[in-house]
């Protein structure tokens, strides 16, 4: 073997060596910076996954504030609408009571007046009725007292 032919079977090996070395290293580097490229979108887009949950949750509570917000006005309006409603029955009751009051006691020389008017209407029926069986009620005790039994 020629020295010289192994020394250019070398150098061209080497060269060829060096040349798919950097063409390696550049496929190398840039499959880095694409996987780098890659993690950093996959990153970005996790930081914007993370940022786009936080936000909706953020909002979420805002929709469940804003809704038990509403849900205590609500309540306060239908308690103050309840005791409004209960301040009225209250007031027309007490007008009620208030004015049988004042129909069963306003003049009590007109409550005497009926009174004495019905009893005096009882008397005279009382005194009708025992007109009326006198006779024979009178004549039961007669047969009664004279009656003799052995």
């Amino acid at each position: 073997m020629n020295p010289c032919f192994g020394d250019r079977i070398r150098v061209e090996l080497f060269a060829s060596t060096n040349s798919i070395r950097e063409e390696f290293n550049l496929f190398t580097s840039f499959y880095l910076c694409s996987l780098v490229s890659i993690t950093l979108d996959m990153a970005s887009s996790s930081q914007n996954g993370i940022q786009l949950l936080l936000a909706a949750e953020q909002e979420a509570q805002h929709i469940v504030n804003a809704a038990r917000t509403a849900k205590q006005a609500r309540l306060k309006q239908a308690k103050e609408e309840a005791e409004k409603e209960i301040a009225e029955f209250r007031a027309q009751m007490e007008a009620e009571y208030q004015s049988k009051v004042a129909e069963s006691s306003g003049d009590s020389g007109a409550n005497v007046k009926r009174l004495e008017a019905e009893t005096d209407g009882k008397i005279h029926h009382l005194k009708e009725e025992a007109s009326r069986i006198s006779p024979d009620v009178v004549s039961m005790l007669l047969r009664q007292v004279t009656t003799v039994k052995n």
